[in-house]
């Protein structure tokens, strides 16, 4: 895609006819359907575009994508949540619709990415909502800049530490949420498809994301292969960085905003979503039960749930 992308619609990407596979009362059938939707951009200071999804208004909803997502698979979480709020998905640099580069591939970089993009909106205050690795890039966020701009901060289901040191008692790997003993090996195994084992990278996230057991998440990962063209050659080289930090001591120390956290029972790191709730000071946790797609996709597979819950918890940090 040429950059600088000028707003544009979801349906000028894919036409008017394209229909999801679902249809849900309430819901677009088609991106047509959804007209508030739009997706610009903005150069960030060290001269890189980056996409953003875009929908409703009044008080700003900010959401930061997990490893190897984007906007659209968004798509009916910003429909529901866009009738409360005015909602925004970063795509940050090397995913969705964002531009390809070789260089701040790193966490902390995505964070300064995460400042100036509330920057660009003008927007001094928002409630910020991290998912998988858009969680550690808040963590970094607030590492560097403090709270300040956050109004609320929800979190969704990432472990503190990815990578498990050798000397770790397993309760301390537990509240770490740590799942590999070998950093460059997880790797291969999320970009290649290289099969390892339990010991090796311990988690179940590519089985859970292949189960379409949900007609919101069908509907979202058919609109991402329709509009997203993912080139692993640039989408791995953040993950090394990611996986080998450890945000524990942000976690315990830095967070003084209202919190809440997001898992389930199908979730590999769930102890360490409850480690977090306790460390954080009057930290909310919402752990979904399976029936209710209670995994790492729980945002898109029950949005309505999600939504709700999500709603709740901003309104009751601000009365």
């Amino acid at each position: 895609m040429t950059f600088p992308i000028n707003k544009l619609s979801l349906q000028s990407l894919v036409g008017d006819d394209f229909y999801l596979p679902h249809e849900i009362v309430g819901q677009p059938l088609r991106p047509a359907d959804f007209q508030a939707l739009t997706i610009s951009s903005f150069r960030t200071s060290d001269d890189v575009h980056l996409s953003y999804w875009e929908a409703g208004s009044g008080r700003p909803l900010i959401f930061i994508p997990g490893w190897s997502a984007n906007g659209a698979l968004y798509f009916h979480l910003m429909h529901i949540l866009s009738k409360h709020y005015h909602v925004y998905v970063l795509d940050v640099r090397n995913q969705g619709l964002s531009q390809r580069v070789g260089y701040g591939t790193r966490i902390s970089r995505f964070a300064m990415d995460v400042k100036e993009l509330a920057e660009h909106l003008n927007i001094a205050q928002a409630d910020f909502c991290g998912w998988s690795m858009g969680a550690s890039v808040m963590w970094a966020y607030i590492d560097l800049f403090g709270t300040q701009g956050i109004r609320t901060l929800s979190i969704i289901d990432q472990a503190p530490s990815i990578y498990c040191h050798a000397d770790w008692s397993e309760q301390e790997r537990l509240e770490a949420g740590a799942f590999t003993t070998s950093v460059e090996r997880m790797i291969a195994s999320y970009t290649s498809m290289v099969e390892t084992n339990q010991l090796v990278s311990a988690n179940h996230v590519f089985e859970r994301a292949m189960a379409l057991d949900s007609p919101y998440y069908h509907n979202a990962m058919t609109l991402v292969e329709a509009v997203v063209d993912d080139d692993m050659t640039f989408t791995e080289r953040v993950l090394f960085d990611h996986a080998t930090n450890d945000w524990r001591d942000v976690i315990r120390t830095k967070i003084d905003v209202p919190t809440v956290i997001f898992s389930g029972e199908y979730s590999d790191w769930l102890d360490s979503q409850r480690w977090m709730s306790s460390v954080i000071p009057d930290a909310v946790l919402h752990v979904y039960t399976k029936a209710e797609h209670g995994d790492h996709f729980l945002a898109f597979k029950n949005p309505e749930k999600f939504s709700a819950d999500l709603h709740a918890f901003i309104a009751g940090a601000s009365s």
